[in-house]
């Protein structure tokens, strides 16, 4: 049975120094409903693949700058299930059997026959079928890891895991809740590969790690020539992502513009690329994340309500650590096999003092903070076993007796709090606001106050 124009629909770049042909080629795909990018030669081209994601190519042989065998090879490297198709003169056929070797899909004779070309096409979508079949299996293996990941018996994490089993069913949009640490990604992640969409793309984004001129960008994709430095187009996440999920972390954060801009994906699965004026069409499944009290910056009016709304359709919480004490154990086994295997070492276990101290630790950085906690112990470990010398000292200062603590006001011990997080992540600031559970603009703010070096 025929696929419809929107399921053989691929991204397609068109490298070519003659603008006629260039232009003919571009047309003849966007009319069959395919994405086209086109540059005008090998070196431009290979800088539109990394920003693309082109799932095919169509090449020119001869070009400035670098000819089409080197675009391939250079290109191959980087994305092996690229399907390229070299396009070369009658005279000239042993080249594209050079190139047949060096890794491309098939040749196309100038000047082009646009009906060979759709032939060529279908080739291709029928390649990709395969190749996306055998990424479906991979990513069943891979599901099978992420829900491995997931660890503990009680109550609490079993109805997470029980959760992510049923929203799995539908697309239906998910808020993830939970403070820093929880596994929030990882949450997602076993979502989309429980999913019908498994055989898709899964792309995560941390809304926080970029600035907003460029989150915008890296969301929706731009338009060359749409801002300073933009010298090629680029595909965004949401673009990048179509027909699988993507994962939005610490949504709470984006700017009112972004917002704007999100409500209406998630209204119509449509947006414009920055400096664009056409609707892209995307089939997407959204994902969100935050550890901020949503509802209070509604209140506040830093935060939409209607967004708030579409994005908490289904909420998902993950407690905290220190609300589910009973899966420590397990935890601390799972992470000493997976921190062993990571660092070639054969730690056998941890001594019932060192067992005892991590129970009673309240852990502010939760799984996180415990699996690095557990890393850095069989790093620094001698023997094969983890003892307390081998667990931070913050631990241990964190739960000391109390007539060995000193007696310090409100805002010294949270001087003293910042020092020893900064302390145990190396002066890292994104490290040591999640692990404070405090946003990094907070931290940079109470540094500042305390003066601290």
């Amino acid at each position: 049975m025929d696929s419809s124009p929107e399921e053989k629909r691929l991204r397609i770049l068109v490298i070519d120094d003659e603008a006629s042909q260039r232009e003919l080629l571009a047309g003849h795909l966007e009319r069959l409903g395919h994405r086209v990018t086109t540059a005008s030669n090998g070196e431009d081209g290979l800088n539109a693949l990394h920003g693309d994601g082109a799932e095919a190519a169509l090449v020119d042989m001869r070009m400035p700058r670098m000819d089409g065998l080197t675009f391939i090879r250079k290109s191959l490297e980087t994305n092996p299930d690229l399907a390229i198709v070299v396009m070369t003169a009658y005279g000239t056929v042993e080249s594209a059997v050079e190139a047949m070797k060096a890794g491309a899909f098939d040749y196309l004779l100038k000047p082009v026959d646009l009906d060979h070309v759709g032939v060529i096409l279908n080739k291709i979508d029928s390649n990709q079928k395969l190749l996306a079949e055998n990424r479906y299996l991979k990513r069943k293996l891979e599901q099978v890891e992420d829900f491995k990941e997931i660890i503990g018996t009680s109550s609490a994490i079993k109805k997470v895991m029980a959760d992510v089993s049923r929203v799995a069913r539908s697309d239906a949009t998910v808020l993830i809740r939970g403070e820093s640490g929880t596994g929030k990604e990882l949450v997602a992640r076993a979502i989309h590969f429980a999913s019908q969409r498994s055989a898709g793309p899964f792309l995560a984004v941390n809304c926080t790690s970029l600035p907003e001129t460029l989150l915008e960008s890296e969301l929706f994709g731009h338009e060359r020539g749409s801002f300073t430095g933009a010298t090629a187009r680029h595909l965004g996440r949401f673009e990048l992502a179509d027909r699988g999920t993507i994962f939005l972390d610490e949504i709470g954060d984006i700017n009112p513009a972004t917002q704007v801009k999100l409500l209406r994906v998630l209204e119509s699965k449509t947006f414009q690329r920055l400096g664009g004026e056409r609707d892209i069409k995307v089939d997407i499944r959204i994902l969100t994340a935050t550890n901020r009290n949503l509802e209070a910056k509604v209140r506040e009016g830093s935060f939409r309500e209607d967004l708030f709304y579409r994005l908490n359709v289904i909420p998902i919480v993950i407690p905290p650590l220190r609300e589910r004490r009973e899966d420590i154990l397990l935890l601390i086994e799972h992470f000493i096999k997976k921190c062993n295997q990571k660092n070639n070492k054969d730690i056998r276990g941890i001594t019932p003092q060192a067992k005892d101290l991590m129970m009673r630790h309240d852990w502010p950085g939760n799984v996180r903070e415990l699996e690095n906690l557990i890393e850095r112990a069989i790093v620094m470990a001698t023997g094969d076993v983890i003892d307390i010398e081998n667990i931070d000292p913050f631990v241990g200062e964190r739960n000391a007796a109390p007539e060995r603590m000193e007696v310090l006001n409100l805002e010294e011990l949270e001087k003293k709090a910042i020092v020893e997080a900064l302390g145990k992540t190396g002066g890292g600031l994104v490290e040591a606001s999640e692990l404070l559970g405090i946003h990094r603009n907070t931290l940079r703010l109470k540094i500042q106050k305390y003066k601290i070096q």
